[in-house]
């Protein structure tokens, strides 16, 4: 039996740093290599929800449920939202923001012109949930990485009861 005692540290700047950019918050304890692996691997997974289902997976008001799932990588999704609403959706006869449909374009003022390009729609077949359901759990990975970095556990810290077994 150990005399040493692990006490849990708490670190709230690096839990908070996490929650803005994913892997922030293990540079900010001095984990830079782990914040590296952690930053690729969210932002990957985000990234190639957006490559494999475009912009429109990322939609605070059509997909809202699936929303604040993605919400939880940071920034980047509202950055990602605000573009998808703001620029290539459009306004239509009701005064309503929506995806255009096919044989619909987008005018300077946001507002539909018929027989234009639609300037974004949804992917095909099961493209656009699968890129949905990436980058959102592209967030739920995040939660975990930013209790990772806020509350680190005993990752390399060896106890007494350890090095006695070894012996």
């Amino acid at each position: 039996m150990s005399d040493h005692t692990y006490t849990p540290t708490f670190r709230p700047l690096a839990m908070l740093s996490g929650m803005v950019l994913p892997g922030l918050g293990h540079v900010v304890a001095g984990e830079r290599a782990r914040g590296l692996c952690v930053f690729a691997g969210v932002m990957g997974l985000f990234l190639t929800g957006l490559l494999v289902g475009g912009v429109d997976t990322i939609d605070s008001k059509e997909d809202r449920v699936w929303f604040y799932g993605q919400a939880l990588v940071g920034p980047a999704t509202f950055g990602v939202d605000w573009y998808h609403q703001n620029r290539l959706k459009v306004i239509d006869a009701r005064g309503m923001l929506r995806t255009a449909n096919p044989g619909e374009g987008r005018r300077p003022d946001g507002k539909v012109e018929p027989g234009g390009t639609p300037p974004n729609s949804k992917s095909v077949a099961k493209m656009n949930e699968i890129g949905t359901l990436y980058s959102t759990v592209a967030g739920m990975l995040n939660v975990i990485v930013v209790l990772d970095a806020g509350f680190p556990g005993r990752r390399g810290r060896k106890s007494k009861g350890a090095e006695g077994a070894r012996a």
